[in-house]
């Protein structure tokens, strides 16, 4: 009996049909996705997509490289554009931001009043290769996150992230080196493409 409860992904063949700017070998969404502007959406080879996930890129571009991972629950809002490296990984409920408002009481701050009346800052937000992002962490726009970096879970990333060092908190801050010994593993996965 088919399980009622598990909606599937959609294969790579079925994704190229929706109009996504691009889409890989391999990459796999499921179908409980909020996904908005296709036509800015680049997804390389072998992306997975979880249930609940939301991108929302009517304007801005985003970006995904070949062999990421984003887990369910995750939230990108691609106002000013998002690009994440190949071999990254977003976990459950991780939120990027690339625009917010200004909550200093001198303008609106919503998206049902005219844009005059309000006073957004946006920037893009590009997160490196081999990083992954722990679970609810909330990425702020403009936002570097150097390749190699990892990012404990529940950290609040402000300001942008050294590459291959471990940062968490609130604020994100380096709490230590990380090896590059995992750099050795992706000709493995690379090697292993061709087979299946």
């Amino acid at each position: 009996m088919e399980n009622p409860f598990d909606p599937g992904y959609y294969t790579a063949d079925q994704l190229r049909g929706f109009g996504f700017a691009r889409v890989g070998e391999g990459c796999m969404v499921a179908r409980n996705c909020t996904i908005i502007g296709l036509p800015n959406i680049t997804l390389g080879d072998r992306v997975r997509i979880d249930g609940f996930t939301s991108i929302i890129a009517p304007a801005g571009r985003v970006t995904i490289g070949s062999h990421v991972h984003v887990a369910s629950g995750c939230a990108l809002g691609a106002r000013a554009g998002i690009a994440i490296g190949d071999f990254a990984s977003l976990s459950q409920g991780v939120r990027v931001f690339t625009a917010i408002d200004d909550f200093g009481g001198h303008r609106l701050s919503n998206a049902t009043v005219p844009p005059e009346l309000t006073r957004v800052q946006s920037a893009p937000v590009t997160i490196g290769a081999y990083v992954p992002i722990g679970s609810n962490t909330i990425i702020l726009p403009g936002v570097e996150i150097g390749e190699g970096a990892a990012v404990g879970a529940l950290s609040l990333v402000a300001q942008s992230l050294a590459g291959w060092t471990i940062h968490a908190g609130n604020p994100a801050r380096a709490v230590g080196p990380r090896s590059r010994d995992l750099l050795r593993l992706v000709p493995l996965v690379r090697a292993g493409e061709g087979t299946g």
